[in-house]
């Protein structure tokens, strides 16, 4: 056990939270503090009422969440906002979000998870931010239809299913690239057609991306925003756990999207 402070710090050094640039509104890091001992963690893809009812009822000490507190910006601590404060501080729950840290970490990332979840494995980095890799790519000679099977699959063991773009029975995957969550985009696409990438594997895009996808020969794979996001805060809270001494349980809150 330990105090939220000293958990926090050894979160953001093995995220390398004050490296990794993000989208305005994560504040990635202790977003709430405590005053107690933290002996058991919870963990869950977003911070919502329904996530914090659920830490209180658990009695945990401390919430991971991918989705922090302030991703709709700041707001009137009334209504809703006001009710989820309330109930972390007459809990003493302590709250630490970690946004892209999370999504791109090499061990507990949510995207290499996912490679692996899908029985591939990452060589190189895709969906360029800044200054950083989000997500991976790699080199596999595999049926496209096997790999969306895997990811449905997936998907409908975490309350959502898949959706692809297009393609021929025979199709295979040469080169593929992965970021999870709102991964399609017109810069992600530019960026496959520059790297080579025939599949694209995300959790979800924009209407246009399909369209943009099928005039240009790529297959995506959406296999849904929350489900391609659970892996990483269940593999962060592991690894708190054991080394804290913690007790760690995961909070489902599917939205099937």
């Amino acid at each position: 056990m330990a105090r939220a402070q000293v958990i926090a710090q050894w979160l953001d050094a093995l995220l390398r939270t004050s490296e990794i640039p993000d989208y305005p509104g994560a504040l990635n890091g202790l977003q709430l503090t405590s005053r107690k001992e933290i002996l058991r963690l919870a963990c869950a893809v977003d911070f919502s009422t329904y996530t914090v009812r659920e830490a209180a009822r658990v009695a945990a000490d401390m919430l991971l969440v991918h989705h922090g507190m302030f991703w709709g910006g700041a707001r009137p601590l009334t209504g809703a906002v006001y009710e989820q404060l309330a109930a972390l501080i007459g809990s003493d729950i302590a709250v630490y979000s970690s946004h892209l840290p999370l999504d791109l970490h090499p061990e507990v990332g949510n995207n290499v998870l996912l490679a692996r979840q899908l029985g591939i494995e990452p060589s190189g980095g895709f969906a360029r931010f800044k200054t950083v890799d989000v997500g991976v790519s790699g080199i596999s000679d595999v049926s496209t239809s096997t790999l969306v099977d895997r990811a449905r699959a997936f998907a409908r063991g975490l309350g959502g299913d898949v959706v692809a773009t297009p393609f021929l029975p025979d199709r295979r995957t040469l080169r593929w690239g992965i970021c999870t969550g709102a991964g399609a985009g017109s810069d992600t696409i530019r960026e496959a057609l520059e790297s080579g990438i025939d599949t694209m594997i995300v959790g979800e895009g924009p209407h246009y991306t399909a369209v943009q996808a099928r005039d240009v020969g790529i297959v995506i794979v959406y296999a849904g925003h929350y489900a391609t996001e659970t892996l990483g805060v269940r593999a962060l809270a592991r690894r708190t756990a054991e080394e804290f001494g913690l007790e760690a349980q995961f909070l489902d809150a599917p939205t099937g999207l």
